[in-house]
Formats: C-alpha cells, structure tokens, sequence
C-alpha cells in the first residue's frame, strides 16, 4: 500500500457520535423487514419520522431482546444467524475497523467509480451504520439504506439515510421501481450462508450500470518474513480453528480471495480486486503507516475474541475457560514486536451490465 494513503492519528479518532460540521441530523426510525414479502418497515422513498408504529412495536417486542452468552452480547433476530458480538465494545471496534477501511484508500469510502448524482444506495450488514452515515453526509441527494440483524445504530442520523432491522439473506421485498445505483457491503465473511444466492438478489435488484462493492479482509494474518508464522505459532493454530469452525457453521469467515470470482459469475462485468497490505503493529518505518499498523493491531486484539469465542464455544464445544486462554496467547502473539505482520483487504467491484441483450 503506498505510504501517502495513511492519515495522522487525529483523523482516525473521529467517531461516529461526532456529526460532521454543516451537517444536519434526525431522530433515527428503524424499520423490520419481514420474508415473504410482509413488511413493516418505512417506505423507502417515504420521509424518515413518518407513522410506523406498527414497526416500532414489532423491534421493541423483539430484536432488543439480546441474547447474553460469555459475557458478551448478542443479536436476537434470527438469533444464532451471526457468530460476532454487539454489545458497546464490539461497535467501538466496528467504528475503529471503519476508519482503518478509509486510512487505506487515503479517507475515500468507495473504489467503485460512483457518480456524484447517485440516488439509491444500500448498505448490506451495514453494523452501527458508520459507513452508510458517512457516505450519506457526502451525498447528501442520495438516498441511503442500511439493513443489519441488530438495531444498533446511532440515534442522530442524517436525513438522506435510514437503516432497516433484515437478514441480507432473506427474500429481498424491494419493487423494480426502488431498484439501487450501488450496493456495498464490508466484512461479510462469516454471516453469509449461500453466497450465490446472495449475489444473485443483488444482481436483481442493481440498476443497469450499477455498481457493487465488496470490502473484506482475509482472515489469515501473514508475515512477508515468516511466512508460515514460526514464530508466531498460535496465531497459525487460532487461524485454522476460527476457519474449520465457520466452515461446520456453514458460514465461512475467510472469504476475501473468492470475491472476484463470485461477481464474474454472477454476471458482473469491469470487475476489479484492489488488494492493500495493511500492517499489524507498529514495525513500519514508514511514520504513516507506523500509525495505521497500530490501529489496526488494537482493532485486531479486539476482534480476536469477537471471531472466536461463539464459534469454539458453540461449535468447537470448547469451554469459555480454554478459549479464553487461546484468545490471550494470540494477542500476546500479536503484540510481539518482532514480528511483521500484515493483514490483506480486498477492495472488489462490478457493474451490472448496462443491457442484457
């Protein structure tokens, strides 16, 4: 990754609780998306804030009634669908990966060449919603939907973005008229079940000429110096447990590598996998990147236990006891400074073919 695509520490201290200057945010109203074609949710072209009490009712009844296991917290609709935490601490971390996403494409949020008239955007598995109120605020005439199993967004939003509580796997409801400009998703691995099928909804449901956008990493940490991690041993052995895990759950988290392929043979056509190295820890000499390299470390300390300790508890049928002594020896692994490590995001894009003739 070149040098000049890392900010100064100030600029990743920005967190989603600080609006941008100039503006303007609203209440936020959630919506519940039903399968089937039943929903209760606000019309997507309707203003956010209108009548939908019936909706509130549903949510109130149901998806805040998180599930508490290890001593974190977890979504309850479609409960056991997503191995991750929600709770406070988990979203910190989300915000922080966020930020790290934008420090490797020097503060963009897209790849994708997105025109500045677009309308329609949809934010898949969107978390606190972070990116889709970002991409909001820099496009204030579109309009931005953001779908996740858990209701914890901000409470302040602006105008032009709203989120919806829906499974991306589910039927999706919306009519050929609320069709989407660009689609973008980020850190799927490990929430999808039928990868095909997801990318055929999405196909449906692009405009010709749209835009899709997948932003993941791979799970495997590497080291260009030790490349069969030698010297960091339990990171190689936490690696292959969280990967054979989510393979007996049926959702993979390591998926990163097969992204392009998905798009081309859904049908996706100018299709780019734009691969950045971003360092673990602070041994770049590069000064920009020693910063980036440090968020990223911290970011990772953190998701270690987010990744593992549903998916070894409830899969590996390990006790919380041993998984959290293997979470403690990957960490100290991790912020062993001898070591180079690097993780690897790919940033990959399609466009829906403009004709199908």
């Amino acid at each position: 990754m070149p040098p000049e695509t890392a900010f100064p520490p100030s600029w990743v201290a920005i967190i989603r609780t600080r609006p941008r200057a100039g503006r303007s945010r609203q209440k936020a109203s959630y919506g519940l998306n039903k399968p089937n074609d039943n929903i209760d949710h606000i019309d997507s072209d309707s203003a956010i804030g209108s009548d939908h009490s019936a909706a509130s009712t549903s949510i109130t009844s149901s998806v805040f009634n998180y599930k508490y296991e290890n001593g974190r917290r977890y979504h309850s609709f479609r409960e056991g669908e997503y191995m991750l935490p929600n709770d406070e601490r988990e979203q910190n971390r989300m915000d922080l990966h966020h930020h790290i996403f934008r420090l490797s494409l020097g503060g963009q949020l897209t790849r994708a060449p997105i025109p500045q008239d677009v309308q329609r955007v949809l934010d898949l598995g969107t978390g606190t919603g972070i990116w889709a109120i970002d991409f909001a605020d820099e496009y204030p005439n579109a309009i931005v939907i953001g779908n996740d199993l858990s209701p914890i967004q901000p409470a302040w939003v602006p105008a032009n973005c709203k989120f919806i509580v829906d499974d991306a796997e589910s039927d999706w409801i919306y009519r050929p008229e609320e069709a989407f400009d660009y689609i973008h998703g980020r850190s799927l691995g490990g929430s999808i079940r039928d990868w095909d099928r997801l990318y055929r909804q999405i196909y449906q449901n692009l405009k010709p000429g749209g835009w899709l956008e997948m932003q993941e990493y791979e799970v495997w940490i590497r080291s260009e110096d030790d490349p069969e991690l030698l010297n960091a041993p339990v990171i190689a052995q936490w690696q292959e447990l969280v990967d054979k895990a989510s393979i007996m759950f049926g959702k993979r988290l390591n998926i990163a590598e097969s992204v392009k392929q998905r798009f081309i043979d859904a049908g996706f056509e100018d299709v780019r996998d734009d691969v950045y190295k971003v360092p673990i820890g602070t041994w770049p000499l590069d000064p920009k990147l020693k910063v980036l390299g440090l968020y990223q470390r911290e970011q990772i300390c953190d998701c270690v236990e987010s990744v593992t300790l549903a998916l070894l508890t409830r899969v590996l049928k390990w006790s919380n006891e041993e998984t959290q002594v293997l979470i403690a020896k990957v960490r100290s692994d991790l912020r062993n400074k001898k070591q180079h490590l690097h993780s690897t995001f790919h940033f990959v894009y399609g466009r829906k073919p403009t004709s199908t003739g």
